[in-house]
């Protein structure tokens, strides 16, 4: 076993979750392409050094996922399933973004509610610290599939009644020109990856430990001034993030 694929004993991450972190990172980087399968367990257990329960539970993992499945006689096989490529742009739009790739769009709202800023915030939308803002959580889905999970504020008084504008549209640039902002641009972008917590693997339909790609994003007018600060999570597996000049 290399120190590659050493698996961490001591770290708080179970092991399973490890194994299928860097099974999920080898399907999408191509490395089982030439066959489609996922090497058998008894190969995978050799490789990272551990019984063959704990592979189960990492594959089993990845099947709730739908990143794999298992075929009797025959092992474990790789869903066909490319990443949706969504673009990072001065004028980033969901719709625009997944273009051709999907069919059915579709955006959801959540939650909403009034809140303080907290000194994140509010170092964003440019205001002070505690100054009430609107907060909306959404789920935006690609052909019935979740593919981002997000958490925006706005500041108020000018944008109150967003949610609702949101809840009838599914769009966030609707949602802002039924508002009165007709254009808007991507002021600054900050991507990270983590594990996904409960609530996002619920939304997104992910199983425990699975990744996901963080972006937090800043939203102005065409005069500078804040009118959108965003967490948005997108599962690793099935999004990556194309950052453009454009």
């Amino acid at each position: 076993m290399t120190d590659a694929n050493r698996v961490q004993r001591q770290s708080g991450v179970a092991l399973w979750r490890q194994i299928a972190d860097r099974i999920r990172t080898s399907i999408v980087e191509g490395d089982y392409d030439t066959t489609g399968m996922v090497p058998p367990e008894t190969v995978l257990a050799d490789t990272f050094g551990v019984n063959r329960h704990t592979i189960r539970s990492a594959l089993a993992a990845l099947g709730q996922e739908g990143i794999v499945r298992a075929v009797q006689g025959r092992g474990t096989l790789i869903e066909d399933r490319q990443r949706i490529s969504f673009p990072i742009s001065r004028r980033t739009r969901f719709t625009a973004g997944i273009g051709a790739q999907a069919s059915d769009l579709e955006g959801l709202l959540l939650a909403s509610g009034v809140e303080p800023a907290r000194a994140e915030i509010a170092t964003a939308l440019q205001i002070s610290v505690k100054t009430d803002v609107l907060r909306i959580e959404t789920v935006r889905k690609a052909d019935r599939r979740p593919v981002s999970v997000s958490t925006s504020w706005f500041p108020l008084p000018r944008f109150a009644g967003i949610d609702e504008a949101y809840g009838k549209t599914g769009s966030i640039t609707e949602a802002f020109a039924i508002c009165g902002l007709m254009d808007y641009v991507r002021q600054n972008t900050e991507i990270s990856a983590t594990h996904a917590d409960a609530g996002d693997a619920s939304l997104l339909k992910l199983s425990p430990g699975a990744i996901a790609l963080v972006t937090k994003a800043s939203n102005v007018d065409l005069e500078g001034r804040p009118v959108q600060y965003s967490i948005t999570r997108f599962p690793a597996d099935r999004v990556q993030l194309t950052v453009s000049s454009g």
